[in-house]
């Protein structure tokens, strides 16, 4: 199994079926017979030639919800494009945020599938709405997740910016977000994450690095956070400077007890030794029948009544076939698998 997939399928059983025939048809009917939740991204012209489309599927479970996540939705004129995530970033602006910060015209991929995950956060959302109203209303209904319009609000929520108004009132980009000099600084032996944010963190921090006390925001240029804002190159260029003098251990401890946020720079080899990380179990190792030891990741989100737990290891392909086709009365046996 690849190591993405690992994290993404745990607490699933994983049934094949071929929907070419009728007994694997046949077997994804009887499975929808007893389902709140029908959710694909197979294209809707295949699933409806299947006899799974929307309204299908609603026969044979009229309260169902339905939740198609499909690249650029029914309408308009990329409906039938295909989508992935590299698409999806040139497509919705995701490919032009880093030559705003570095100038480099040439446009680039943000390193991570950030428009696949943050559509998916957005089906996840949508699903349960959709559940939610089922249960006060007792109606299901057909929720569309198109992944480009998903990820154009992700991303020109804040980037519309200055343009959200008619006439615009400034340029399109998060500002602050967009300039070089946001980054972490080097330290003695490091580097640093630091933001302060009120008048007297910032005035903390620059005493702590050698000013007098309160004389950061005296100064005219700095006074106010919309003055910091319009100077914040400036700002940063002194941040870096200041950096320098300490180590990174001597900043987290001297701007943590004036309460001035900042983090110590992990490293993705680091962050499996963060210290609060390990503090509240977040990675657990566990054994996988066929893939051996493996690192789990702990669910984030903290239930009081229902704690998220890990009741299942991610499962083989097809590994639960037989057993779901034997709990909706289907002979093993059967042609339904795959």
């Amino acid at each position: 199994m690849g190591p993405i997939f690992m994290h993404y399928n745990r607490n699933k059983r994983s049934v094949l079926l071929d929907l070419k025939k009728e007994d694997g048809r046949e077997a994804l009917r009887r499975l929808i017979a007893d389902a709140d939740i029908f959710i694909t991204n197979v294209r809707m012209g295949g699933l409806e030639k299947l006899g799974f489309g929307y309204g299908g599927v609603k026969a044979l479970k009229p309260d169902i919800v339905y939740v198609h996540c499909s690249g650029y939705g029914s309408e308009g004129p990329y409906a039938k494009k295909q989508a992935y995530d590299d698409l999806i970033q040139a497509a919705a602006g995701g490919t032009d945020l880093l030559s705003r910060v570095d100038g480099d015209p040439a446009p680039r991929y943000q390193p991570s599938l950030i428009a696949d995950k943050s559509s998916g956060l957005f089906g996840a959302y949508a699903t349960m709405a959709a559940l939610f109203h089922r249960e006060r209303s007792g109606e299901g209904q057909f929720v569309e997740v198109p992944m480009f319009e998903c990820f154009s609000y992700f991303n020109m929520s804040e980037n519309l910016y200055g343009h959200t108004f008619e006439p615009p009132t400034g340029n399109y980009g998060y500002s602050r977000v967009f300039n070089p000099n946001r980054k972490p600084y080097p330290t003695k032996d490091g580097y640093l994450a630091i933001l302060p944010y009120s008048d007297s963190q910032w005035d903390d921090f620059f005493e702590i690095g050698g000013l007098p006390p309160g004389t950061f925001t005296k100064n005219p240029r700095y006074a106010t956070y919309a003055l910091r804002t319009e100077n914040i190159s400036e700002i940063y260029a002194m941040i870096e400077e200041v950096a320098k003098t300490k180590t990174t251990l001597e900043w987290v401890t001297a701007l943590t007890e004036r309460n001035v946020p900042c983090m110590k720079v992990n490293r993705l080899d680091e962050v499996l030794d963060d210290e609060h990380l390990n503090a509240v179990g977040f990675f657990e190792k566990r054994d996988h029948a066929s893939e051996g030891t493996y690192i789990s990741l702990r669910h984030p989100v903290r239930f009081s009544a229902t704690p998220a737990t890990v009741r299942r290891d991610p499962p083989r392909l097809g590994e639960h076939t037989a057993e779901i086709l034997s709990d909706i009365g289907m002979d093993k046996a059967s042609d339904a698998a795959a």
